[in-house]
């Protein structure tokens, strides 16, 4: 009698593995496609229906007196803190909503996720080694690792950009391609640089549970402190050191994408990608 096919630490059993990745131009890139393509195309469905429904709002929500004039009866601060200053704009609504609310938080869960499974995930479910065949240098693994996380989190920002504008013109909302397209791009690089983070912390430590802990924890601490921050006497120090502030600090569906914020974010993911592989390269790989 045969025994249960187990994971390499022997605590659960391991569903069918796939395929190794077949030679070629980027394997491991192709073979990371392949295997989450579903999951990625149902985030697809999930930000495309979201962010569609919230702007569908609009004529309701956001063109309403009666909405402004609670808003008005708020404390000014947090108002401020809640993106709800000019939510009777377009560009105001659009981005307390969907670019400073539910598209943060539903592309950084599935960045945190991704990044910490692509490798610490396989690692420790003993995948790792078929992505490894062939005799790839780790460089490379790393490398095409990383090129998946870039392009489907470019790819789901890009949706997310696409349907504000088509459901925004659809609904009567004033929107320039352009607000929108730089809003779009300083979304996607805050996304990519906390899932970033997270898929550092796996690469470093192959430990799937420690990089969603971290790449989480660090994201709540970022939105937090960009929310508290407004409300501090002397709060500006605090959003200084906020992701979400480097993203949205310049009102980005008003005044465009801000430079400085943007740079920040791409140093982010730049330096955590680094470090991700200088350790990743000397550690033993758990296969």
């Amino acid at each position: 009698m045969s025994a249960e096919p187990t994971t390499r630490r022997g605590k659960t059993p391991l569903r069918p593995q796939p395929a190794p990745p077949r030679p070629g131009a980027a394997p491991v890139l192709r073979w990371v496609v392949h295997t989450h393509l579903r999951t990625w195309l149902g985030w697809g469905v999930a930000l495309t229906a979201v962010s569609a429904m919230y702007i569908s709002f609009w004529p309701a929500m956001g063109d309403n007196p009666e909405m402004q004039a609670l808003v008005d009866g708020l404390p000014e601060a947090l108002v401020t803190a809640m993106g709800y200053d000019a939510i009777a704009s377009p560009a105001g609504y659009l981005e307390s909503t969907v670019y400073a609310l539910l598209a943060p938080i539903l592309l950084l869960v599935f960045a945190v996720g991704l990044g910490a499974r692509l490798i610490a995930g396989d690692e420790e479910a003993g995948l790792l080694e078929l992505e490894s065949a062939g005799a790839l240098p780790r460089w490379r693994l790393l490398t095409e690792a990383v090129l998946a996380l870039v392009l489907v989190t470019a790819a789901l920002a890009t949706l997310v950009g696409l349907v504000s504008l088509g459901v925004a013109n659809l609904v009567g909302m004033d929107i320039g391609t352009g607000a929108v397209a730089g809003a779009t791009v300083g979304l996607w690089l805050l996304v990519l640089a906390l899932g970033s983070v997270s898929f550092s912390v796996g690469a470093a430590t192959g430990r799937r549970g420690l990089a969603v802990a971290v790449g989480a924890g660090v994201a709540v601490a970022a939105y937090v402190a960009n929310a508290l921050a407004p409300l501090l006497e002397d709060g500006a120090w605090l959003a200084r050191l906020s992701p979400f502030h480097w993203y949205l600090g310049n009102d980005p569906l008003n005044e465009g994408l801000g430079l400085p914020g943007a740079a920040a974010l791409l140093a982010l993911a730049l330096v955590s990608v680094l470090l991700a592989a200088v350790v990743y390269d000397r550690r033993d790989l758990g296969v």
